[in-house]
């Protein structure tokens, strides 16, 4: 029997549900898409600390519009 996924999403997540998921998962992470939970990819722990540590600095903006 499988165990049971538990999904967390961060407290500034949209209201309306546009956000990222994250759940522990076989000793490395799922990562999610609220809006297609269907859609799970995988990633170790550094490697997630990594882009939530470039997210942090701004790295990333100059992709956005």
């Amino acid at each position: 029997m499988q165990a049971e996924i538990k999904w967390q999403k961060s407290s500034f997540s949209d209201p309306g549900g546009q956000c990222i998921e994250v759940a522990e998962h076989g000793g490395g992470l799922l990562v999610r898409e609220s809006d297609d939970p269907n859609v799970i990819t995988t990633t170790s722990r550094a490697r997630f600390a990594a882009l939530t540590a470039g997210i942090k600095s701004g790295l990333f903006n100059r992709f956005t519009s």
